[in-house]
């Protein structure tokens, strides 16, 4: 297996203290790319993408604030605006050129919303299982039931006790390794750096204050009003075997309201493709970042018709 790479580059933001890494060859070949993590994970989650990524180009991992090594002050409102304006300060601050966002999970909304707010700074993004609703699904529920079910349910939750023993119990390895077998089909890489990976960002102070805004982050904007501003190429990349989102529903979802031109790769994984089968990831990639450098190396072409969408399978 390819080792992991390791430069942490001490950064801020808002006054907080922000873990990053980053990796890169001596002539580093097209934009650059940043990688966000995923719910409860960190840059650890990239350790088999980023040397094999930064053999070709300039390669950056980042914790978000809340997570990994990255600060967890109790003052912030942890959720997709702060996640949003912490990525394209980076990208603005730190890499100064056109940057594809690679997003997972919680990681995937954050990258495409600040994609978003980047405009031309963004060279592309790349989402693998992204979290986030669409328009359509942000309805209220519907009937006495429905209604009862979710303001009781709400209310148990917000519960400072309960709140507590859940996180005590989240954080306890045997509890990680299980909900990782559950969201890896093929389970190799559920190895204990793994485990100890998420674990130890859940000892430092703030971790379970930070744990509690989970029940009060706010939803943000709908995926489809994202999809329509966005201005750069769109990479979906899904593990279609993922238990936790239906990602075979959620494709079709995606694939209503995507830009034309996105690109979709489907593999069989689970929540984490990244991590779960990195050298399709990787290759997969690479792969769409040569379109990308060959797309900006070409003369414009106003008489060419719009790229349709593409879908391709890796086993």
């Amino acid at each position: 297996m390819v080792a992991s790479v390791s430069n942490p580059q001490p950064w801020s933001y808002a006054g907080h203290p922000v873990y990053a890494v980053t990796a890169a060859p001596a002539q580093p070949q097209g934009p650059a790319i940043l990688l966000v993590h995923g719910f409860g994970a960190s840059t650890d989650h990239w350790r088999y993408n980023i040397p094999v990524l930064a053999e070709r180009h300039e390669v950056h991992a980042i914790d978000l604030l809340g997570f990994g090594r990255s600060a967890k002050p109790a003052e912030l409102a942890y959720g997709g605006a702060l996640w949003r304006d912490q990525l394209a300060a980076y990208v603005s601050e730190r890499i100064g050129r056109p940057t594809v966002l690679v997003g997972n999970s919680l990681g995937g909304f954050s990258a495409l919303a600040a994609g978003v707010a980047l405009g031309s700074q963004a060279a592309g993004v790349a989402l693998l299982n992204a979290a986030g609703p669409f328009s359509d699904e942000q309805a209220p529920p519907k009937g006495w039931g429905a209604i009862a079910r979710q303001t009781i349910g709400g209310a148990l939750l917000k519960s400072p006790v309960l709140q507590r023993l859940l996180f005590e119990n989240l954080r306890r390895p045997a509890t990680i390794r299980r909900t990782l077998n559950q969201v890896y089909i093929d389970k190799t890489n559920v190895d204990d750096a793994l485990v100890e990976a998420i674990r130890r960002p859940s000892l430092d102070p703030g971790a379970f204050g930070v744990f509690r805004t989970v029940f009060d982050i706010p939803r943000g904007q709908p995926l489809d009003e994202l999809f329509a501003q966005l201005g750069c190429p769109l990479l979906l990349l899904w593990g279609i075997r993922d238990p936790w989102i239906n990602a075979v529903g959620r494709r079709a979802a995606f694939q209503r309201h995507a830009p034309a031109a996105t690109t979709e790769v489907v593999l069989d994984a689970g929540h984490c493709p990244h991590d779960e089968v990195p050298g399709l990831v990787n290759a997969a990639l690479l792969e769409w970042m040569d379109g990308l450098s060959a797309a900006a190396a070409a003369p414009p072409a106003a008489d060419l018709a719009p790229v349709a969408a593409s879908g391709r399978t890796g086993a």
